[in-house]
């Protein structure tokens, strides 16, 4: 599809789109105040970039698979838009998603990209309409500052998972996971039970769970830590991930999990994928990561698992935060299921 018949194919942001009624239970209301509606065919997808900058063109190949899901897309201003390393300025940002949180139409919002920014502009948005009707809010990496911000205040589930620049250009050459990690999308949008089975890693500790499942990329959640996003964790299963920071400075973050007691009352501890910088010469850290981790939970007693499949990575499945999860590992590897 060249990039005229792309731009033609996605929905104006004021188009309308289906709208259907909510088939649930008068008993079954206080549930969809705290997980938003599942998707159906038809239904309006926004994308926005509340962080970083990504091109029309560089959203394309989400915005084909997502329409063969069977949904509606529409883009905003920011798509495009750049103002230095984000995509446009903070109140630009700000707009465009407060926009979409407002639109009765958008049935859920994908955010373009990670990078840098959404740290600026979480206060200036008003979650009024959309803590009486949610949406789910799709992005990892910078959108863990939503997926705290959220849970912390409004107890809402939001989906942890790709965003529009990791889908891959040619679906062709992706590998399985790779189009199996993104197809865990659709399937958490249209309320599919999900469960992920991995293999055993050695410096697990073995265990079972249940809990909310909360949590994200660990430098965000620092840089959370203390604010009115801040992520509360007790008795909730945690997950984290990181990419490009040095083992010292992971060894930091886990510090800080730790002396701010946000390990303390966990039901289980799952670990993503970290891909740390390599130390510079003559200033070797000296632990690997299963050691930093361990030596940080040693004294409690709920189940820990290391190289789960989210995070910085091709395998990077979609998780449901805030929902009840289960948590099993065992000799036998790890299973996560969602509840």
């Amino acid at each position: 599809m060249n990039r005229k018949d792309f731009l033609a194919s996605i929905v104006p942001l004021t188009s309308a789109s289906t709208v259907f009624a909510n088939d649930k239970k008068p008993e079954e209301n206080y549930v969809s105040k705290k997980i938003p509606p599942y998707l159906k065919k038809g239904d309006l997808i926004g994308i926005t970039c509340p962080s970083g900058h990504i091109s029309a063109e560089e959203i394309q190949p989400a915005v084909i698979k997502m329409n063969e899901w069977g949904f509606k897309v529409c883009i905003d201003d920011t798509v495009g838009a750049m103002d230095f390393t984000f995509a446009g300025t903070d109140d630009q940002r700000a707009k465009g998603l407060q926009q979409m949180l407002d639109n009765p139409e958008i049935k859920t919002i994908m955010l373009g990209r990670g990078g840098y920014g959404a740290i600026r502009i979480i206060d200036k948005i008003d979650f009024t309409k959309f803590e009486k009707k949610p949406k789910w809010i799709i992005g990892f990496s910078d959108a863990t500052v939503f997926h705290c911000h959220i849970n912390h205040n409004f107890g809402i589930a939001t989906l942890h998972s790709k965003m529009c620049n990791s889908f891959p250009d040619d679906f062709s050459q992706a590998t399985p996971t790779q189009i199996d990690s993104i197809d865990s999308i659709r399937q958490c949008l249209v309320g599919e039970k999900m469960k992920y089975v991995r293999e055993l890693n050695e410096c697990n500790r073995y265990g079972d769970a249940i809990g909310p499942l909360v949590g994200g990329n660990l430098s965000i959640i620092q840089m959370l830590d203390g604010s009115i996003s801040d992520l509360h964790t007790e008795g909730k299963i945690l997950f984290i991930e990181d990419v490009d920071e040095y083992p010292y400075k992971i060894d930091g973050m886990l510090w800080n999990l730790k002396r701010s007691k946000k390990l303390d009352r966990l039901k289980g501890l799952i670990v993503g994928e970290f891909r740390m910088k390599p130390d510079d010469p003559g200033e070797v850290f000296g632990l690997n990561l299963y050691e930093m981790v361990m030596e940080k939970v040693k004294e409690y007693h709920y189940p820990v698992c290391f190289d789960f499949p989210i995070g910085h990575v091709k395998e990077n499945y979609a998780l449901k935060c805030g929902m009840r999860h289960k948590l099993s590992v065992t000799e036998a590897g790890t299973v996560l299921k969602c509840l």
